[in-house]
């Protein structure tokens, strides 16, 4: 009790020296209290800083015993640096009554933004763990893909909208529990203001539930001009990065509202797609006779098919005793039906086409240009470079093939003209 009143006294030596020294009463208790403060803080200044190196020496300790880099991204999301603020705070209500002892007014309003200020110091305690769980749980292959973000995000407006309860309880002297209950009333202009972030909140719940889209996806939404790789997705957007390197933001409730392609299924399957067609020009198509049939057999490709389509149609022709004097009586053999033939075979045999995909070769509804040859597989290598290399060689060979079989494809130019 002592040691507590000599400590009193020392706080009022600037007082009891002016006093003295013959100025005012309150000349001397004003300049004791500003003395104080300026000791105060610097005594809360080194403190902090001193328990903020501690903190971070433990870490950083601890960190080279553990694999994990855990603590790493502690320092790097400042979290020591705020659990430091904490022990300064206590200290600094311990001390006030001290130092405004003669000024029980401006003590009340100290009191009151230290109250303010530890409300926003656990916050941003609790934004540093929450982000550094972020940065951790993203390092994790298993949770690479899943919209961490978002997470973070409905977890921090939470955390804020208690906080700002708190503040607004602290400033106002309402408790807690009326001030929700006057929130509850005012629940309609609540849910207008963050129509947006809960609806976001929401959407980000659907997408990881039923897992429709996830970081690094491949997705196409020609709504927003979107083609390209999912790199973020957080409560409110979702950010693509376009094979042009362009960044296209899109609301995260809009995939769940509006239609998407994602080609996840594509990626997961270890083939891509080929599509393509060659149109050819129908006045070239013709029925094959024997001497055209008996050169294309030098063709390896189509030999054995050849072989056996023309054993079996001659065999046909005969019991239906078909007059084979005029080609069309009868079955015949078409110069665009081998060559669709000699194609799809190639295409099995192409060593960059997925062999236990859809390999097919088809014929398309005529159109204006022509009879469309369609050839669909799926190429062993996703990678977009090789995928264009392995579909130029194809129809390369293919466009090379077609005088072969005496057929012409539709001059690009005439097809211009016709579309203009």
């Amino acid at each position: 009790m002592n040691g507590l009143e000599n400590f009193k006294s020392y706080t009022h030596f600037i007082y009891d020296y002016l006093i003295s020294a013959g100025s005012s009463e309150f000349v001397a208790r004003f300049v004791n209290m500003f003395a104080l403060l300026i000791v105060f803080t610097l005594v809360l200044f080194i403190v902090d800083f001193i328990i903020r190196k501690i903190i971070i020496r433990v870490i950083n300790n601890i960190s080279l015993k553990t694999k994990t880099n855990f603590d790493d991204l502690l320092v790097q999301h400042k979290a020591p640096r705020n659990l430091a603020h904490i022990i300064p705070l206590i200290l600094a209500f311990e001390l006030l009554p001290l130092v405004f002892v003669d000024f029980p007014v401006f003590e009340s309003y100290m009191e009151l933004l230290l109250k303010i200020y530890v409300v926003l110091v656990i916050v941003w305690l609790i934004r540093s763990l929450l982000h550094t769980f972020k940065s951790y749980f993203k390092t994790i292959p298993a949770l690479r893909d899943k919209p961490i973000d978002s997470y973070i995000q409905v977890a921090m407006l939470f955390i804020w909208i208690i906080a700002a309860a708190v503040l607004f309880a602290i400033i106002t002297g309402i408790e807690f529990i009326e001030f929700f209950t006057a929130l509850g009333a005012a629940s309609a202009v609540i849910l207008l203001i963050f129509k947006d972030t809960i609806l976001g909140f929401v959407a980000s719940i659907q997408v990881a539930i039923n897992d429709t889209v996830r970081i690094g996806d491949w997705i196409s939404m020609e709504k927003y001009g979107a083609d390209g790789d999912v790199i973020e997705i957080n409560l409110a957007t979702v950010k693509v990065q376009n094979w042009d390197k362009t960044i296209t933001t899109i609301p995260t409730y809009a995939l769940i509202s509006d239609s998407f392609k994602n080609w996840r299924g594509m990626t997961d399957s270890g083939g891509r797609r080929i599509k393509r067609a060659v149109v050819i020009k129908p006045s070239s198509i013709k029925f094959l006779t024997d001497e055209a049939i008996s050169h294309l057999k030098s063709i390896q490709l189509i030999e054995d098919y050849l072989n056996h389509r023309v054993s079996d149609i001659a065999a046909y022709n005969e019991e239906q005793k078909a007059d084979k004097s005029i080609l069309i009586n009868g079955r015949n053999l078409t110069n665009f039906g081998v060559f669709r033939k000699y194609v799809e075979t190639y295409i099995e045999n192409h060593s960059a086409i997925k062999k236990d995909m859809t390999i097919m070769t088809r014929q398309l509804e005529p159109t204006a240009y022509g009879f469309p040859l369609e050839i669909y597989a799926f190429s062993s290598d996703q990678r977009w470079k090789n995928y264009e290399y392995i579909m130029a060689d194809i129809f390369d060979h293919v466009v090379a093939a077609v005088p072969f079989f005496d057929l012409e494809i539709m001059e690009v130019n005439a097809l211009k003209v016709e579309n203009i």
